[in-house]
Parts: C-alpha cells; sequence; structure tokens
C-alpha cells in the first residue's frame, strides 16, 4: 500500500512512521520541516520507501506540491492545541485546506484520530475543534474511518508526563472535582494497533469508531494507580471549588505543560470521556493493555532512552514555526552579547558530545541553581519554564525542545550548535557553541526591545560574568554531567 501521513513528526504521527515500516509499505510524509524526521527512521525505510513532503496546511493551497498518486490512505494527525488561543480557527482551516488538496486526488480514504465526546451537548472548545474537524473532513468526496479517544498513556504523551510529574513532585495533592471525572485511558500502543489495522479492512470506510482501554477510570484514580505502579505513597485530596483558570495556572506551574496547553485540557477534564460503542473490537479484536501495563511499557522506553516521541517536542509547545526554525539567524547588529573562546582542554569530539548533552536531567555546567530560578519565574509568568527538558540524552535535532530553549541548529559533525530562547523576555535571545580545532566558541546573544529589554540585560550581567565564562571553561575541558557537580 501507499500510506500518506499528515503531522508525521508529531506525537503520534512519528510512532506510526516508525510502526508502518516493518509493515512493508510504501509512505509519504507530510511536514513542515523535513529536518525534523529522525535519521534513524530515514534508515529504516532507505531512499525507495520513504517520501518527504514539505506543506504548511495553514498556507495556501496553490502553494502545495502536487498530492501523490495512488494513495491508498491518508492518516490526518493534525492539531495546534498547544499553541494558545485561536488554535479551533487554525485546526478547522488546515482540515479545509487538507480537503481542497486531497480532494482531485485519486486517494481511496482517510483515517482521522479525534477525542471521545460526551454524553453533554456542550463541549469543550478542545472537543468542539475536533468535532469540528471531523464535520470538514467527513464533507469531502474521499470516505473517512474516525476513530476516537480519551487519554492516550504513553512515554512522552502530554497526559501521561502531567501525571507522572504530579504524582513523582507532590506528597500532597489538592485536586479540583474533575479529578473525580471519568475517562478511558487507552495505551499509545494499542492506538498505533488500531490505526494501523483499518488499513485491510474496507468495511470500516465511513464510520467511526471509540476506543479505549480495558475499563474507565477516574483521574483520581490513574493518579492513584500510577502512584502504587512507582511505590510512591501518596495523598491526594478533592476540593469542590478549583476555578478552570487556577487548575490551568496549577498544572502548568507544576507540570511541564505550559499554560495554554493547560487551559485547553482543563476545559475538557470535567467531561466524561469513556467509550459510548465497542464495535470496533469486532472488527479489530487487541488484547489491550491495561492502565498498569501501559505505564509499565512507558517506562521501560524511558530506562532505555528509547523514546520516539513526545508533546513537547512539537513545535507548538513554544513559540517558533517552522519557517523560522529554518531561517532564523543570530543577528549581529543592534544587540547585546557575552562571548567566551577557552581553548581546547579535552580532545574536540570529547566537547562536541559535552555540548551536546546540556540541558534536561543531564543540567547545565554552571550555576544549575540559577537556570531552575530563571526556568520557575518563566512559568509563573505564564512561559515554558525548564521542566520540558529534553528528548533525548545525547541526540539534538533542529526543532527540538531544550528546556527553555528551541534548537535552531544542530550540526554535530562541524560542531555548531544554535538555541534560541523560547522564555517570556523583553527582546530576543540566542545562544550559540562552535568548537573549531582550537578553541570552543560560546556566544550569548540578546536583542532588547526598548528601555526595558536593555534594564534586563544588564540587571543579570552580574550572573553573566560568573555563569557564562565557568560553563565555557567547564565544557572546553569535555563536561561530563555523571560526574561534575552542578552549583
Amino acid at each position: 500500500m501507499h500510506i500518506l501521513i499528515t503531522g508525521a513528526n508529531g506525537y503520534i504521527g512519528l510512532r506510526l512512521l516508525a510502526e508502518l515500516n516493518s509493515s512493508g509499505h510504501r509512505v509519504t510524509a507530510v511536514v513542515r520541516n523535513a529536518d525534523r524526521i529522525p535519521a534513524d527512521i530515514r534508515s529504516l525505510y532507505g531512499k525507495d520507501r520513504l517520501h518527504l513532503l514539505e506543506v504548511d496546511f495553514l498556507d495556501n493551497p496553490e502553494s502545495y506540491p502536487s498530492f501523490p498518486d495512488d494513495v491508498d490512505a491518508a492518516y490526518y494527525l493534525i492539531h495546534s492545541m498547544g499553541g494558545g488561543d485561536g488554535f479551533e480557527s487554525r485546526e478547522a482551516t488546515c482540515a479545509r485546506h487538507f480537503v481542497e488538496w486531497i480532494e482531485p486526488a485519486n486517494a481511496k480514504r482517510i483515517i482521522y484520530l479525534s477525542g471521545l465526546l460526551p454524553e453533554s451537548d456542550e463541549l469543550s472548545k478542545h472537543l468542539q475543534s475536533r468535532e469540528r474537524v471531523f464535520e470538514i473532513l467527513s464533507a469531502s468526496q474521499i470516505p473517512l474511518t474516525t476513530l476516537r479517544a480519551s487519554i492516550i498513556v504513553g512515554s512522552g504523551s502530554a497526559s501521561f508526563e502531567i501525571i507522572r510529574d504530579l504524582v513523582e513532585k507532590l506528597p500532597v495533592m489538592i485536586t479540583p472535582r474533575w479529578a473525580l471525572t471519568k475517562c478511558q485511558p487507552i495505551a499509545v500502543r494499542n492506538v498505533l494497533e488500531y490505526l494501523i489495522g483499518l488499513l485491510d479492512k474496507p468495511e470500516t470506510l465511513g464510520k467511526s469508531y471509540d476506543i479505549g482501554g480495558p475499563k474507565p477510570m477516574t483521574y483520581l484514580e490513574m493518579l492513584r494507580s500510577y502512584a502504587r505502579e512507582r511505590g510512591l505513597s501518596r495523598c491526594v485530596l478533592t476540593v469542590p471549588v478549583f476555578s478552570p483558570r487556577l487548575s490551568s495556572y496549577w498544572l502548568s506551574m507544576v507540570t511541564a505543560t505550559n499554560y495554554q496547553l493547560a487551559k485547553a485540557l482543563v476545559g475538557s477534564l470535567h467531561m466524561e470521556t469513556i467509550c459510548r460503542e465497542d464495535s470496533i473490537k469486532e472488527v479489530i479484536p487487541l488484547d489491550l493493555l491495561s492502565y498498569q501495563q501501559a505505564i509499565e511499557k512507558a517506562f521501560s522506553l524511558i530506562a532505555q532512552n528509547r523514546v520516539p516521541s513526545t508533546w513537547y517536542g512539537a513545535l507548538s509547545s513554544g513559540q517558533l514555526s517552522h519557517r523560522q526554525i529554518q531561517s532564523i539567524q543570530v543577528p549581529e547588529h543592534g544587540v547585546l552579547s557575552d562571548q567566551q573562546h577557552p581553548p581546547h582542554a579535552a580532545p574536540r569530539s570529547k566537547i562536541i558530545d559535552a555540548i551536546w548533552s546540556l540541558g534536561g536531567k543531564n543540567g547545565w555546567p554552571s550555576m544549575l541553581w540559577a537556570w531552575k530560578l530563571r526556568g520557575l519565574f518563566d512559568k509563573m509568568i505564564g512561559g515554558t519554564g525548564m521542566r520540558r527538558g529534553r528528548r533525548s540524552h545525547s541526540e539534538l535535532k533542529p526543532g527540538d525542545a531544550l528546556d527553555f530553549w528551541r534548537v535552531i541548529l544542530a550540526d554535530k559533525e562541524n560542531g555548531r550548535l544554535i538555541l534560541y530562547a523560547e522564555m517570556k523576555l523583553p527582546g530576543e535571545a540566542w545562544l550559540s557553541f562552535e568548537v573549531t580545532n582550537d578553541q570552543l566558541i560560546q556566544t550569548a546573544t540578546f536583542r532588547p526591545r526598548g528601555v526595558f529589554g536593555r534594564l534586563y540585560w544588564y540587571s543579570t550581567f552580574p550572573f553573566h560574568l560568573i555563569l557564562f565564562p565557568r560553563m565555557a571553561r567547564i565544557l572546553a575541558k569535555g563536561w561530563n554531567f555523571h560526574s561534575e557537580l552542578n552549583d
């Protein structure tokens, strides 16, 4: 079969792309930035079975490349919920443009992963948007099959990481009344099996199916079950009054999620999202993983550093668009900067490895407490903070989230790394590294926005006098985050 995947470098899309390789299908991956498809997935397919197309569905369809010939199934996996206010309009626009693109072709079907709907007619903005996309796709001439899922549990998923943060960090939790709402969590493994299982089931054309795990659970049960699975003793208290705005701020402060995503999620948490029908079980019979088994599998991948995708790896978790990733340049004029260039005190390859291991659980080699304090302040004012971490302990690619930075350039062979700050700032900030044959060149660049921007730079300058020189010297020695003390 010839399969097309939109959103192929998203959380589900990237995993689906990897899974389809074993089935021998020919795949066209539609992405906004082809550089963000990992090299290991490209190598799995080779040159003949994987074709990459760069399309931004917010652009005018006239600018799109031609739709591929003989597509048997097109997966629609695009969403913009983490991108902040107005995501409903963006999602509807993407769906309409996708339909305009696919309809003139001879594609045989569209497969859409949506959300489970509550019995109530009143929907949250998140679920309203998913239903609007469903209406747009189903109005096309191409037969549509829809899978509706509630909470998806897997390493790197937004829901899993939120629960993980809450339980791991808080011995005592005060939760709103929505913690007693029922949902039906499903393992990401089973979601992928359903998505792939539809391909050879022509009887599913034009139909919608609810998919979920073995049994419904309340969010409170999910928190407690996670704690038991991890051997943690946790006290969870539910209170009747906890406004959605306060809940959103609370989740954004305690967990890795940003405020915009937390706001969108909280709007749906008081709505019961459980399977109303189970006809998918007759069409695609599966051994469904329990919630506990899904947690075990997630931690198996985390322990092996083999998490294939994360919610915060999506560009929508930050501020930059794919165009900025591709075209952004570190400015040279009208900027304030700090440059350090210590000589090599270790082999060049070891210095590059040290730079490529910055951030996340590895930390930062100078004044780690200051980095954490700045991340906490950023969270308090609605920014991304430090909790996004990093996708891999040692690998970086353009577009990756790295604490409150976004990777702009990652050229390991030539020893060049450029990071752009996605924290809230009165200006724009970059941190770049270049490892030449005899020295490390580390440059912090800030383009201030007005007088306040300049005041910000000079108020933090005393910290820069210690932080940046020390960090450069430690990296030039081939910093080993396992053995160095972060003070």
